[in-house]
């Protein structure tokens, strides 16, 4: 859809008129697709390069050069923010352990059983991310289960104007392939809600080649890279779409292995441990109201029958 933006321009004669000038409200013109009447949307380019927005919440087509209803709006205020919009896939966790001295077996593999070099040990995936409880030296690890999607969500700064999604995806794509020297069927995707952009790495290990660099070391190397920590030799580099710095202030890096993780109760957050205490208090508090209630109506109606058998008798010796 098209809007005309009436615009001056100069003649060779000197001359000034009025031109009508289409515009797309989306931008399209500046490779930037966005919706300029509402920006609770998510717009994304079609197969016909068409810049096509939809509504938060409701995922309805939107119309971008005129108001979008009130309806749909309000539907989207009620829809969660948008820096949640990438939900982490079911089973996947993060690693909260941070660095340890890993065992390695003769090929650099993670071994499956980890102990830092204590009687503590645990079981890791093939990233070396624990996914099991903790527990002493004759824990038994079968398989090291091998981690076949890593989904990645970055955070950049506060900035303006968003970047352009086109340019933001090529040039993450361009430096997963070119830096870290991954094949590009196993980017699977990149998307860009501002501020958040989030990548997939998807490689199972029949797809994986004796060549193939694993993502997990892809997925390590990036995140020491976006920390300012690269291991890289000549490490600086500058991360930017087209020619404007991207200046990352978030990584969190989920993973998912093929067959689900082993954790108890033990590995529950403190919060939901905290709304579970809260659940199990009501409950036993409730329980205990609810006895000394009874107890109470018991007493009162025990009280009241003494004294009316008290009343009948003497009512029977006068």
């Amino acid at each position: 859809m098209v809007c005309f933006l009436i615009q001056w321009v100069e003649r060779k004669a000197g001359i000034e008129e009025l031109l009508p000038l289409p515009k797309i409200i989306v931008e399209k013109a500046q490779n930037a697709c966005i919706c300029e009447t509402n920006k609770r949307t998510v717009c994304t380019w079609n197969q016909f390069s068409n810049c096509e927005c939809r509504a938060v919440g409701s995922n309805q087509l939107v119309d971008c050069t005129t108001l979008t209803s009130k309806c749909l709006l309000m539907r989207a205020e009620m829809a969660p923010s948008k820096g949640r919009r990438f939900q982490k896939p079911e089973g996947a966790f993060l690693d909260n352990d941070g660095l340890y001295n890993p065992d390695c077996d003769d090929n650099g593999n993670f071994k499956a059983r980890q102990c830092n070099q204590t009687d503590t040990c645990w079981c890791v995936n093939s990233a070396g991310v624990r996914r099991t409880d903790k527990g002493d030296k004759s824990m038994k690890c079968s398989e090291l289960v091998r981690t076949n999607w890593i989904f990645i969500n970055l955070k950049h700064k506060e900035r303006e104007d968003p970047f352009s999604e086109r340019e933001l995806v090529n040039s993450l794509r361009q430096l997963i392939q070119n830096r870290y020297k991954l094949q590009q069927h196993y980017i699977t995707a990149i998307e860009y809600d501002p501020p958040t952009i989030h990548i997939d790495l998807k490689q199972n290990a029949t797809q994986k080649s004796h060549e193939d660099v694993d993502i997990a070391d892809v997925a390590y190397y990036f995140e020491k890279d976006m920390k300012g920590d690269s291991v890289f030799h000549h490490g600086m580099f500058n991360l930017s779409v087209n020619e404007e710095p991207l200046d990352i202030e978030e990584i969190l890096i989920y993973y998912v292995d093929e067959k689900p993780p082993e954790f108890s109760m033990k590995r529950l957050t403190p919060g939901i441990i905290a709304v579970v205490v809260v659940v199990i208090l009501a409950i036993i508090t409730g329980i205990t109201v609810l006895v000394i209630t009874r107890r109470r109506s018991s007493g009162k109606y025990k009280k009241v029958e003494i004294k009316e058998m008290g009343e009948m008798r003497r009512g029977q010796n006068s």
